[in-house]
């Protein structure tokens, strides 16, 4: 995640964040480096992101887009909400920033994983600074991308239970942090399932990742 303003070709996305569908829930997984070219800018950057009670979403790229993004995606959520009388689905959610990403078109220097649970299950979806939305059962962004996915790739099955799906997200973002210079510091770890979202506890990461 870059901490300062630059170009769409200067923008160079440092950071890591994964995302994957597991057994009845989603967990979603990121590192707290914020960057300024070679400046390590932040140590606890947030780059998890609560929109509903049942849906969350990654970040990587601005910050400053990133945050209103996230904004905006709240208060349009919470305005359905009140209007229909129920939540906003994960599938809309993302079409929504879809929406947004594509009318703007390089304008939001932007890349997230939407994660989320309704009536369809769990679900993860990819998006990008131009509007593509791809849904995957696993998948991941940033620099450290790469590191992640590998560890994604041999450690995936069908129906994970939560504990290991927590862990595999765990690994793969420490795998990122010893190999990406510009991801590292900690990991966050957030689950949504059909009890709402939330957090992992700092103890159970350490352990997971030290262990």
């Amino acid at each position: 995640m870059e901490h300062q303003m630059q170009s769409p070709d200067e923008l160079k996305t440092g950071t890591t964040t994964v995302g994957l569908i597991a057994k009845d829930c989603v967990v979603l997984a990121s590192d707290q480096r914020a960057t300024m070219g070679y400046l390590i800018a932040n140590k606890t950057a947030q780059k998890i992101y609560k929109i509903t009670d049942r849906i969350g979403a990654t970040i990587a790229g601005s910050v400053a887009d990133a945050q209103a993004i996230m904004e905006l995606l709240r208060a349009e959520a919470k305005l359905f909400e009140i209007q229909r009388g129920r939540p906003m689905r994960v599938k809309a959610l993302t079409r929504l920033l879809s929406n947004i990403m594509f009318q703007a078109r390089g304008t939001y220097l932007l890349q997230c994983l939407v994660g989320g649970f309704d009536d369809e299950g769990p679900q993860v979806y990819y998006t990008d600074y131009i509007g593509s939305v791809l849904p995957d059962k696993f998948t991941a962004t940033g620099s450290g991308s790469p590191v992640a996915l590998g560890v994604l790739e041999a450690g995936y099955k069908e129906n994970l239970p939560k504990n290991k799906a927590i862990e595999l997200a765990v690994r793969a973002i420490a795998s990122a942090i010893e190999r990406d210079a510009a991801t590292g510091n900690s990991i966050l770890v957030s689950v949504i399932d059909r009890d709402g979202y939330q957090e992992v506890d700092k103890d159970t990461i350490m352990k997971i990742w030290k262990g």
